[in-house]
């Protein structure tokens, strides 16, 4: 007879699943480089974008398991060689992720060399390709702004559409980096990419792994989803690294014969779940974080409803009259349920974090706004702001307006 399939509650699952992302870490006074390295391990990825209303996309969910931090750790760990531990590829869309996963890439890499280009084809030139690797092999890292001084191939830049009216060297440079000719070596102040070869990028052991079959890559990623995940269906694993179901099924069919991963139930889902053998199953999680909309824990939107019953969409491209609740709001995760959601904006200009929108979930706790207003005012610090300004906008704003002046 074979064994019966365990059942776990939703409240068990969503518990699960801030577990494995680091939510029931206990935080350094002082985070360091270790502590980043364990964070980014629970991850397994940061999604990079170049949005700034509040901070780069890429720092905020390390906040949120860290608390405040110096966004100087994560330069360290993202520049240099030899020492480096996260580089940026196109591994859920553009993002950090620990060197290892490099050779885990490589269909990936393969993938694009064959399409000539990640959304649309890239026309074959070898001379102007040769000339852009000779460059960066002479100077290093560069910018494409640098490499057109240096060889041309720069166009009227339109600002309409901004991946489609790239120049024409920066999207032949856009298309090595996808294809693993080029890496990525860091980022301009002003967050333009400096592009150099992977040997000037990557430490030498990455370098000199071993190649993968494509099912073991496959795996591998699979495998890294899983522990970021705790539990998961196979949708969830397949969009973590953005692999194709088929891909994903065979790979967590591998785990569940090596006993890695179990089949489970989860209360409401109607998807099979599986849960990773390794993750942590807490009774209670007392986290107080604010979540970018770019945070692991809400990138799959299914995911999201299924475990916190939150109902989530960016509203960044969207038209501001047709937005609900507002240009860049981000969830507010009190223990284990999310409870909030604020609009904010960092105004630089006058050293305010500004809450332009706050909204409750349904049946959110007595002291939603009380633990929200604590948190706004660790975040204000961390991202230099000298004081915070709740507006009107909202069902939380008035409690919240009060909750702030009192803390």
């Amino acid at each position: 007879m074979a064994p019966r399939t365990q059942t776990l509650s939703r409240p068990q699952a969503r518990r699960i699943a801030l577990a494995a992302q680091g939510f029931l870490d206990k935080p350094h006074e002082v985070p360091t480089l270790r502590t980043l390295a364990r964070t980014v391990e629970r991850t397994g990825v940061l999604q990079v974008d170049s949005v700034n209303v509040l901070a780069r996309a890429h720092q905020v969910p390390l906040y949120s398991r860290m608390g405040p931090y110096d966004t100087g750790l994560l330069e360290r760990a993202s520049t240099g060689r030899q020492q480096r531990r996260l580089v940026e590829y196109w591994a859920h869309v553009q993002a950090f992720m620990p060197v290892e996963l490099w050779p885990a890439m490589a269909h990936r890499r393969e993938h694009h060399r064959s399409r000539r280009g990640k959304w649309s084809f890239v026309a074959e030139d070898d001379a102007q390709e040769a000339r852009l690797l000779g460059l960066l092999a002479d100077r290093g890292p560069s910018t494409s702004r640098e490499a057109e001084l240096v060889l041309g191939g720069g166009a009227p830049r339109s600002k309409e559409h901004w991946g489609w009216n790239w120049s024409r060297t920066r999207r032949l440079l856009d298309y090595l980096y996808t294809a693993g000719e080029v890496a990525i070596a860091g980022r301009t102040s002003q967050f333009e990419i400096r592009y150099a070869l992977p040997e000037q990028v990557l430490p030498d052991a990455v370098l000199a792994a071993p190649d993968m079959t494509v099912e073991e890559q496959h795996l591998a990623l699979v495998r890294r989803a899983a522990l970021s995940h705790g539990i998961a269906t196979v949708r969830c694993l397949a969009d973590y690294y953005r692999m194709s179901t088929a891909d994903t099924s065979r790979a967590v069919a591998t785990l569940v014969g090596a006993g890695e991963l179990e089949p489970v139930a989860v209360e409401g889902w109607t998807r099979p779940a599986y849960l990773h053998r390794d993750a942590r199953r807490p009774r209670a999680v007392a986290a107080r974080a604010l979540l970018s909309p770019f945070d692991p824990v809400v990138w799959e939107r299914e995911r999201a409803e299924r475990l916190f019953d939150f109902h989530y969409r960016i509203e960044i491209y969207t038209p501001p009259d047709q937005r609900v609740h507002g240009y860049y709001v981000l969830p507010f995760l009190l223990r284990d349920e999310i409870v909030a959601r604020v609009d904010l904006k960092a105004d630089r200009a006058t050293g305010r974090l500004l809450v332009k929108g706050a909204y409750a979930e349904d049946g959110a706790p007595a002291d939603t706004a009380v633990e929200l207003a604590v948190e706004l005012h660790r975040m204000a610090r961390w991202v230099q702001m000298a004081e915070v300004v709740v507006e009107g906008r909202g069902d939380l704003a008035g409690a919240l307006q009060a909750a702030v002046a009192a803390s």
